[in-house]
């Protein structure tokens, strides 16, 4: 009823005759006279104040943020103190906000700003001030505590909380120098003040092994222990099938099923079995692990779950979901060992089509717990020994290779866009220490499990979507035209002419331009600067296809251990599907919740990747301490207006600051994302081969600067502490802006990549940039 008077309210004040009224004015045009309906109305009003939906101004009148030059946001601060609002509406540009007119927000804050005219020196990017504050984002802060005499402040380990946190007297709670501590804030900043706060957990002393990773989990605020009754609850699961489990279920025990999954991996949630049918079509079953079994809905089990919203994958932990009792005993598909599925069985013609499916709860018994190495060796005839074990299965392999084929044929000829960017895997000794950092392929096998996982979630995603039921998808809509068409621009600049506008492109223009550069020297500039140009994948109420992978029905089904989205599609499934529970009550009960879990699920897949970058540079870095002075052969991954990002064939990527290219005097073209020298001509842009020697590392921003081999000797630059914020004219926002100092290239995989669990395995989402997630599932 409340969603319904918003929804009223907002569609009266977006009328073309309406002009900001009062609370009183407002009352008498809804009706709202009697004394419960004003009180009603008055909560309703504040509510959207408080959400920023409405805006009240100086004169008590309400209107409309857009009508008002106003927009909603949330801020993206940068280390020299601005920041970009990236607003709510994702067809409007970003604002740049001065450090002068933030007016206190901090990072990540949602805000109201007044737009003001673009600016023609930063290339018509329209400017904002901060009027008002919705939420704050930061509500502690981990870092270096730097004691004084009488106070201390401690300095964030995120720079893009710019200054330091002041620690008044007797509210630092056992600190010292050098501690990494957790800082409740107390006082945001206002004015020329800094933030105040109270220490609440002294972690450690920087230097402690182990402390570098637990402050980033800090950081990113990453749940670590469960709760007292969630563990319990976990504690009176069963481990083992009781006989009553098996009642609605359909048998698959006596069939070939495996899993396929990393060395290393516990938690294995998909199994999966091809078998040719009379009519020469093929048979593949993909069985997931029915979680929903176990984590009931309204339990302390699922309220946690929901909370943390994703397994995250750190470089020496993993921070599972659900616990580990479950995750990798009594739900995880362990080999020769009955276990609860819900199972999605598909026909598919050879040209891989799906023309019949059938979705249903089972009980299997996988045959074999395979790994990606094994299989690739099966399929490519590698290892005589392998080949050996496995005897009995190769036929069983290579019909699963047979389907795997096709199907990646189908979604070729549909237009999906295959990224094919490098993987590293960071490889820590017992201490956390980094000893080294290797290249992942993405073999065959990967490709199998990645093709059947991709059929599963499209044919599950359709089936419910046909219903018209409430559901939950994965979506990826079309790029803004605007970046295409720059996009477009720059693709001719290699001699590529794109057909086709960029208001209504197909992914098969995009994929033809991937294939027709593949092995050629602008084959990495091309690939990213077009993933730059596309949306960011995230979870939606609505179906509204998947771009990268050129479809209309898209959702994840595969990993229930490890994301909350696919575990409420199980929920829904056995709702819907098992339980027939399709009656006008239910469906709005979902169709009320699925906006926020939508959103909710879409921002925590978002702090995992972040908190995934983090140890991946700052154990990148570690690695790089002891090859200072070394020399190396990179590739250039991104162009700034401060420098290059160089890249090593390890992935491991520094900066040469734009101060230490002493051959010439090189500018910023932002249409070529390129560094031109004024007197020579020489250009630097992405995809360029180049020789770096190390310069110099620093732990606490994760970096590694580099100097470009041949020219001046450089000293290593000076850093602060804090970044001294110079005023003037706003700078322009480079076209990999969004990115830390220290963050990975920009770029990234395919939405569907399949990830690898483990220490430190991972792919690349969709998005602004590349986004390493390291765990495992197989539809990223």
């Amino acid at each position: 009823m409340a969603e319904e008077r918003i929804q009223e309210i907002l569609d009266y004040m977006r009328e073309e005759t309406y002009r900001p009224m009062t609370l009183q004015e407002l009352e008498e045009a809804f009706s709202a006279s009697d004394k419960e309906n004003f009180a009603d109305f008055v909560r309703t009003m504040n509510e959207m104040e408080q959400q920023g939906l409405v805006i009240r101004t100086r004169s008590d009148r309400y209107g409309l943020p857009e009508k008002m030059n106003l927009m909603k946001g949330r801020v993206q601060s940068h280390a020299k103190g601005f920041a970009f609002i990236i607003p709510e509406d994702e067809k409007l540009d970003d604002v740049f906000v001065g450090p002068n007119d933030l007016a206190g927000a901090m990072n990540g804050d949602t805000v109201i700003i007044r737009v003001s005219a673009k600016s023609s020196d930063r290339g018509d990017r329209p400017e904002g001030t901060v009027i008002r504050i919705l939420e704050r984002a930061v509500k502690q802060v981990v870092g270096t505590y730097n004691a004084g005499k009488h106070f201390g402040f401690v300095i964030p380990d995120d720079n893009r909380i710019n200054g330091d946190i002041f620690i008044p007297e007797n509210a630092e709670h056992g600190a010292m120098e050098g501690h990494k501590v957790v800082a409740e804030i107390t006082k945001y900043p206002e004015g020329r003040k800094n933030a105040e706060g109270m220490i609440t957990q002294i972690l450690g002393h920087k230097n402690d092994p182990g402390i570098d990773i637990l402050s980033i989990i800090y950081k990113h605020g990453l749940p670590l222990d469960y709760p007292p009754e969630v563990m319990s609850e976990a504690e009176a699961v069963p481990d083992e099938i009781r006989p009553e489990d098996f009642v609605g279920r359909r048998d698959l025990r006596d069939e070939t099923i495996v899993t396929i999954d990393g060395e290393d991996s516990k938690d294995l949630d998909d199994a999966v079995t091809v078998t040719r049918l009379d009519n020469g079509n093929y048979h593949l079953g993909v069985h997931i692990a029915d979680v929903s079994h176990y984590v009931t809905e309204g339990s302390s089990l699922d309220a946690e779950a929901y909370e943390r919203g994703t397994s995250v994958y750190l470089v020496d932990r993993v921070i599972p979901m659900i616990p580990h009792r479950l995750s990798n005993g009594i739900c995880s598909l362990n080999p020769r060992t009955d276990r609860l599925a819900i199972s999605c069985e598909m026909e598919i013609t050879p040209k891989g089509v799906v023309v019949g499916h059938e979705i249903f709860p089972s009980v299997i018994r996988t045959t074999e717990r395979m790994t990606y190495t094994n299989v690739r060796k099966i399929l490519q005839r590698e290892d005589d020994e392998v080949l050996e074990r496995y005897h009995d299965l190769i036929p069983f392999f290579d019909l699963m290779g047979e389907l795997a084929h096709i199907l990646e044929e189908q979604r070729n000829e549909r237009g999906a866009i295959d990224f094919d960017f490098t993987e590293a895997k960071i490889i820590v000794d017992e201490q956390g220490k980094p000893i080294d950092v290797v290249v992942r392929e993405r073999t065959v096998a990967e490709r199998l499990i990645e093709s059947f996982m991709l059929a599963a979630n499209e044919t599950i995603a359709e089936h419910f979507e046909k219903l018209h039921l409430p559901f939950l998808y994965r979506v990826h809509e079309e790029p803004n035209p605007e970046k295409l068409e720059k996009f477009f621009d720059f693709a001719v600049n290699f001699g590529y002419v794109l057909k086709g506008s960029p208001d209504h492109v197909h992914p098969r223009t995009l994929q033809s331009l991937l294939e027709k550069v593949k092995g050629q020297p602008e084959e990495a500039v091309i690939s990213t600067v077009m993933l730059r140009s596309m949306a960011k994948a995230k979870y939606d109420d609505k179906c509204l296809g998947h771009f990268g992978l050129s479809t209309e029905y898209y959702t994840h089904f595969t990993s229930p251990i490890r994301r909350y989205p696919d575990l409420t599609v199980h929920r829904l499934i056995r709702k819907y599907l098992f339980d027939r529970q399709t009656d006008n009550k239910t469906q709005a009960y979902w169709k009320e919740r699925m906006p926020e879990i939508a959103k909710h699920t879409s921002a925590c897949e978002q702090r995992a990747v972040e908190a995934e970058r983090d140890t991946d540079d700052l154990k990148k870095a570690e690695f790089m301490q002891d090859k200072i002075g070394q020399n190396f052969e990179g590739v250039v991954s991104g162009v700034t207006n401060f420098g290059l990002f160089v890249e090593l064939p390890n992935t491991i990527e520094g900066l040469v600051h734009i101060s230490y290219l002493t051959d010439d005097y090189y500018r910023y073209s932002e249409e070529n994302m390129a560094l031109i020298g004024e007197r020579t001509g020489h250009l630097y842009r992405i995809g360029d081969e180049i020789e770096v020697r190390v310069l110099d590392v620093n732990l606490d921003e994760h970096a590694v600067d580099f100097e470009v081999v041949g020219m001046k000797p450089q000293k290593p630059r000076q850093r602060k502490s804090r970044p001294t914020i110079i005023q003037g004219k706003a700078p322009v926002k480079p076209a990999n802006e969004g990115k830390k100092r220290s963050a990975g290239k920009p770029g990234g995989g395919a939405d569907h990549r399949p990830t690898y669990k483990g220490n430190g395995h991972g792919n690349s989402n969709f998005g602004k940039n590349k986004s390493y997630v390291k765990n495992k599932g197989r539809n990223k």
